[in-house]
């Protein structure tokens, strides 16, 4: 059965091969025949009219009337005619063309003219002409042809002619998805929570003859990265059930309308193949909230609106359960969200280390590892990382490898690699002038040193001068803990950290650079989010000033808003001058740490500790 299948998939890629073959050599033969019949046009019709001089209708019966005229030539089907002029020694001012208003009638006043009076003139009468006969039929034609080629492109380009969405595990012969709940680690509460799915597709009529209702739609959403897509391929592959995959902004189309047609389509096609999964990813795009704007925002409406629709009309003998992803569910109309429609809402979140663990050692298989490498202490060093990023750190990690020739994978390379995706590339080739290099050493040694004397802060891993991606150094510290919750301190301590580096500058070299831009940046956002969105503030208590629109804010005053800009400058200040104070409590530390980096440009977490010893 398999063989046969496979049979058939590869007769139908021959079939879709000649076909485009067959496609491409009747373009081919088209263009050429456009080609010929403008060349053709152009030589026997326009150049020979450029090249004769034209002669007056009337001028054309005063010379025959004299006697002036040696020889008329016409060609049927043609208006004008070519005369041969008697006594020109000029063979290029003896020939004429002339526009005749009627040439039957021409004609026969010219033989009357030869026969009675005896008017010497040599009557020529030539077939007609194929190649201008089938020009002026091409220029006829084309502009028709055109219009034609061009709206069966805009209507491919559509969708119309097509079907809607990519079907895996389909009785075309589609391959599955091939994921499987083995193949995804660090999600084993989403998944149990998705086991009953699989159970009902597998299963339906134990939870129909139940009277029990399985949701209609689920709601997947979560950071990139973190494996909502390939869950629900896996839920796919578990039921081995058909898998129509679609994007949101697949259905976004350039004419009113289309989008609407284009969901009709979608449920059809998984009402013939139940029971099936319907999976939209990126689901913001269409179902974003409605609006009663114009233009694209009436067409996204309309889209919205059929997707509402089917979404409702399922009986409860379909088995079809539509699966969506997003990482912006605030985005989401609220007629979408509401049982019946998407009944359940999962979130997808960022693993926490026992399951970065473990997706780390999903990753590894197929890799070569030296038996050192501890999976448990690189989870511990990149909290925070989703599913996708911890595959693309093992992968990195195999290239670095690969190009510096050894046989195994090494914490060296793992730990490259993470600073490569995190900080970015190492640039040991640029030339830097020294007195950038001690700014850049007394900048880093600022942030490691203050950070060493602030109690909540993580410990320092690396301090490096190397340039990495647009950084001119870095401070890395370890990440060995999961949190969900910050406390006031600790940010109010990392903004102290973060404004060690402008405070290094001040105090040991009586300057301040650029350098520390992105610190300032990063440390205003956080006292902006303490006062705006934490309510961490005394004198503005408990209040969010988080807002949709600016607008809003106007129902708190003038006085909330100028008060909050000057608690932010406060904050800032206050982080500013804490630094200074600990580094200048602290200068033989950090003048030895920063002439150690101008010598060895890195300082280790081990070579770190013993200036403090």
């Amino acid at each position: 059965m398999y063989f046969m299948k496979d049979k058939e998939n590869k007769k139908n890629k021959e079939n879709e091969k000649n076909t485009e073959l067959i496609k491409t050599i009747i373009l081919i033969i088209l263009l050429i025949l456009i080609i010929t019949g403008a060349t053709a046009y152009y030589f026997l019709n326009v150049k020979d009219n450029e090249e004769e001089k034209d002669l007056p209708f009337t001028e054309l019966i005063s010379l025959i009337n004299e006697n002036k005229i040696e020889k008329l030539e016409m060609t049927t089907g043609s208006a004008t005619i070519k005369v041969t002029l008697k006594g020109e020694e000029d063979e290029k001012e003896r020939e004429k063309s002339v526009l005749v208003p009627s040439i039957q009638a021409f004609m026969e006043w010219v033989q009357e003219k030869v026969d009675k009076e005896g008017k010497e003139i040599e009557l020529i009468q030539k077939p007609v002409n194929v190649f201008l006969r089938v020009s002026d039929a091409v220029f006829s034609i084309l502009p028709t042809a055109l219009l034609i080629i061009l709206l069966v492109m805009i209507f491919k380009m559509q969708g119309l002619g097509g079907d809607s969405g990519k079907v895996y595990g389909g009785e075309d012969g589609s391959k599955p998805t091939g994921v499987k709940f083995d193949d995804i680690a660090g999600l084993d509460e989403e998944k149990d929570e998705l086991i009953e799915i699989v159970d009902f597709l597998k299963k339906p009529s134990a939870y129909l003859e139940m009277g029990a209702k399985i949701p209609r739609g689920i709601l997947l959403y979560g950071k990139p990265g973190t494996g909502k897509t390939l869950i629900a391929k896996a839920i796919a592959g578990e039921a081995g059930v058909p898998f129509i995959s679609m994007s949101g902004s697949e259905f976004i189309e350039m004419f009113a309308g289309l989008g609407a047609s284009r969901v009709r389509k979608l449920f059809e096609k998984a009402k013939k193949m139940a029971p099936c999964i319907i999976f939209i990813d990126e689901i913001d795009a269409i179902g974003s909230r409605r609006t009663s704007n114009s233009g694209s925002e009436t067409e996204n409406n309309q889209t919205l609106n059929q997707l509402l629709v089917e979404m409702d009309g399922f009986d409860t003998n379909e088995t079809v359960i539509v699966l969506a992803a997003t990482n912006r569910p605030e985005m989401l109309d609220k007629a979408l969200l509401r049982p019946g429609r998407f009944d359940r809402q999962i979130t997808i979140p960022s693993p926490d280390l026992l399951g970065r663990e473990s997706i780390l050692k999903l990753h590894s298989k197929n890799k070569k590892f030296a038996e050192d490498v501890d999976f448990k202490s690189i989870a511990g060093d990149t909290a925070g990382f989703t599913g996708a990023e911890l595959a693309n750190v093992l992968n990195e990690a195999a290239i670095l490898a690969t190009r510096n020739k050894h046989k195994e994978i090494t914490n060296l390379d793992i730990e490259n690699a993470v600073k490569k995706i995190t900080v970015g590339l190492e640039k040991t080739n640029r030339v830097i002038s020294e007195k950038d290099k001690k700014l850049t050493a007394y900048h880093e040694a600022g942030h490691a040193v203050v950070s060493k004397f602030l109690p909540t802060q993580t410990d320092v891993k690396e301090v490096s001068i190397i340039p990495r991606g647009l950084a001119g150094g870095y401070t890395m510290y370890k990440t060995n803990e999961d949190k969900y919750y910050v406390s006031r301190t600790e940010l109010l301590e990392k903004m102290v950290a973060l404004m060690g580096g402008r405070a290094a500058e001040k105090i040991a070299l009586n300057e301040i650079s650029t350098g520390a831009s992105n610190d300032i940046e990063v440390a205003t956002g956080i006292a902006k989010d303490m006062l705006t969105v934490y309510g961490m503030d005394d004198s503005l208590g408990p209040v969010s000033l988080k807002v949709d629109d600016p607008y809003e804010l106007q129902i708190f005053g003038d006085k909330v808003i100028d008060q909050v800009g000057n608690q932010i400058q406060v904050l800032i200040d206050n982080a500013y001058i804490t630094a200074q104070k600990i580094l200048s409590e602290n200068m033989d530390i950090l003048d030895r740490v920063a002439h150690t980096l101008l010598e060895k440009e890195k300082i280790t977490s081990e070579e770190f500790e013993e200036f403090f010893k």
